[in-house]
């Protein structure tokens, strides 16, 4: 699997034999409920705080959704931080898209449009199965990159994004579209997502927790999501794996419900 190109053997071997007992059994295993193993750690951090206190130092944070929407696990930046690295880190150990998430604030500031509303295409159809609608936005360069798709490339356009988030964060009227036009060309390699209105309240999906965990420890508003694949199987990593992977690389792993309790 593309996130677990470590992986030891016999931990994946009872991953598997956990999976089949809740099958067979119909309840689920203690690495769905707990993934991280807290239960059964009396002197565990807590999921959420160690999460964000990851976020606070600008490292990544494992962060699964909901088993009822995408069932997904990202790896999640606060965007400030991101350098090649970072990036090297989620093509390597997520391998999905690598996106930049901003506030509806910011958003708005940068005028950016639902990528399905700016298309005229007979192809456009916004109805997700996990969700009311997607969160794209322009996918972008920044204008001091070359083509865009490298390491440096999307980590300069990722950080700049966040910079330009964090401008129109602390002066709302001092950035507008004209300064984004002026920073970043479209279209890009790096796809802009676009928060919620009501964050939280009104969607839970990876861009609002990410933007959530952003605005809890004070970072700008904008976060990078990276969605964890499984290349044996095409799919999304399981919960089980992607919070195995987490351990062994000691990063934290929180579910979404956990923190919608918290942050919401």
């Amino acid at each position: 699997m593309r996130a677990d190109v470590d992986a030891d053997p016999e931990a994946s071997a009872g991953a598997a034999d956990a999976a089949a007992e809740s099958d067979a059994t119909g309840e689920p295993d203690a690495a769905e409920t707990d993934p991280a193993g807290t239960a059964e750690s009396a002197d565990a951090t807590d999921p959420v705080e160690r999460a964000l206190d990851a976020f606070r130092a600008g490292d990544p944070v494992c962060v699964h959704d909901f088993a009822d929407r995408e069932g997904e696990t990202d790896i999640v930046y606060p965007a400030g931080a991101v350098d090649e690295a970072a990036v090297a880190h989620m093509r390597n150990d997520a391998g999905g898209l690598i996106c930049v998430a901003v506030s509806d604030a910011v958003g708005d500031a940068f005028d950016l449009p639902f990528l399905a509303d700016a298309l005229d295409h007979p192809a456009v159809d916004d109805d997700p199965d996990y969700d009311d609608r997607s969160s794209f936005s322009l996918p972008v360069n920044h204008r001091d990159t070359f083509t865009g798709i490298t390491d440096a490339d999307r980590a300069k356009t990722i950080v700049e994004v966040a910079n330009a988030a964090g401008r129109v964060r602390d002066d709302p009227a001092g950035y507008g579209p004209e300064d984004f036009a002026a920073e970043f060309r479209a279209p890009g390699h790096v796809h802009v997502l676009r928060g919620d209105r009501d964050g939280l309240d009104g969607r839970t999906g990876h861009t609002e927790l990410g933007l959530a965990m952003a605005e809890a420890v004070g970072a700008a508003p904008a976060a990078v999501v990276c969605e964890m694949l499984d290349d044996e199987t095409g799919d999304a990593l399981s919960p089980a794996d992607a919070a195995a992977y987490a351990a062994r690389r000691d990063i934290p792993y929180v579910e979404g419900a956990a923190l919608v309790e918290a942050l919401k």
